[in-house]
């Protein structure tokens, strides 16, 4: 990969940060995906797709920008943001894991419909794969659909469906096929939270707030064209949006503005009118989480060259999510203790507060913890990247010994 700026590329480098240096003082912050976008981020995501600082490589005809993929553009645009402490756009399940699952595996007609209000933030969505009997085992979700009438009839439950208490639409794991092996029963529908039959409970969590729902189908009909693939391919298409939600929970530009809004509040003097940043043991911290997200920012981009080139990354798309996750939750810690007395006390502010500073890291350390065991856990990551990347034996099942009782 040649990582030398052309002309063009110092070009894109001026132009964004001219562009960013404009708007900085109206622009969202960094972050705010886990909240349904007001009109202010609304208006925002609409300038960065007219630039083509965000969707740069989707098609025109889908409502992208319709640039050739060049990962040393990505990467200009991803650092003007993240250095200047703006937010580079909306990332949610349907920007980040439907949006490209569809430019995958989906169908014509299912891009022109979909893509252009994803990624315009029009049309929020919510995952339906989780249920209580089938999380990192996801081959074992057991809801239903039948066909009757030209309609999918679905029944049954989903947990921990992150944004489904706003969304309008769901990417829904079932099984449809129930005589054929596991694998090879379910499918992968797009249909409307408001269609009648779906109840949405949600799940409060320790950030106080109810960021993930129980969702549950009763008689819940939905066009038997609202597919991906066909019937029984929904553990292919699961797995590509999981190859996606990965790389989502651990984006490393995520990452990085993290990292340059804690290096932003160490150069700010303390009580005693000195830097955290000129105490060595701070100083110490940050830079060992600096080398681990420049670790992750430059795997990305070998990630993405991969991805331009037709390769498959294998091992290397494995361990982002597992590492990103891990890494976030570190870097939230280091906020956190760096706000010193502020650290220290944290009262819910409600669903959809503007919350300040203090609480977003707050947040940000309470919901890391679920990260690292949502998208499946980190030792299952683990697991998967030792079986299938490094091709060690299989984890061993536990046995369970029965002894016969004596008379």
């Amino acid at each position: 990969m040649d990582l030398t700026l052309t002309e063009h590329h110092r070009a894109l480098y001026d132009e964004v940060n001219i562009f960013i240096a404009r708007h900085r003082d109206r622009a969202p912050r960094p972050g705010g995906g886990r909240k349904q976008p007001d009109r202010k981020m609304l208006d925002w995501q609409a300038q960065l797709l007219e630039r083509g600082y965000f969707a740069r490589t989707i098609p025109r005809d889908y409502g992208g920008f319709g640039a050739e993929p060049n990962v040393i553009e990505l990467a200009i645009i991803a650092d003007a943001f993240n250095r200047a402490g703006v937010s580079p756009g909306i990332h949610n399940q349907g920007i980040s894991m439907l949006v490209p699952t569809l430019l995958e595996v989906g169908t014509e007609e299912q891009k022109r419909r979909w893509i252009g209000p994803t990624i315009r933030g029009e049309t929020i969505w919510c995952q339906g794969y989780s249920e209580p009997g089938s999380g990192s085992d996801l081959a074992a979700a057991q809801t239903r659909a039948v066909v009757e009438n030209g309609q999918f009839v679905i029944n049954g439950q989903k947990i921990w469906t992150s944004s489904a208490h706003y969304a309008d639409m769901m990417f829904l794991l079932c099984r449809t096929e129930p005589d054929m092996p596991k694998h090879a029963g379910l499918s992968y529908l797009l249909l409307p939270m408001s269609t009648p039959g779906i109840e949405v409970r949600p799940l409060r969590t320790m950030t106080g707030r109810a960021e993930f729902n129980e969702t549950f189908f009763t008689d819940v009909r939905v066009p038997t064209d609202q597919i991906v693939m066909g019937r029984g391919d929904g553990w292919h298409v699961a797995n590509v949006t999981l190859k996606y939600e990965r790389m989502l929970l651990g984006d490393p530009n995520k990452l990085q503005q993290r990292l340059e809004t804690i290096r932003r509040m160490m150069e700010e003097a303390g009580l005693d009118g000195v830097r955290l940043l000129d105490r060595a043991e701070w100083r110490d911290r940050l830079l060992r989480l600096q080398g681990e997200v420049m670790a992750a920012r430059y795997h990305n981009l070998r990630l993405l060259t991969e991805q331009a080139e037709g390769v498959d990354s294998g091992l290397g798309r494995l361990i982002v999510k597992y590492h990103g996750t891990m890494l976030a939750h570190r870097l939230a810690s280091l906020a956190v203790d760096v706000l010193g007395s502020a650290g220290l006390a944290y009262e819910p502010q409600g669903e959809m507060a503007e919350d300040d500073p203090a609480t977003t890291w707050h947040i940000d350390y309470m919901y890391d913890i679920g990260l690292i065991i949502g998208g499946g856990s980190s030792n299952i990551q683990k697991n998967i990247i030792g079986e299938r990347g490094l091709g060690l034996p299989r984890e061993p099942k536990a046995m369970v010994l029965v002894t016969a009782g004596r008379s």
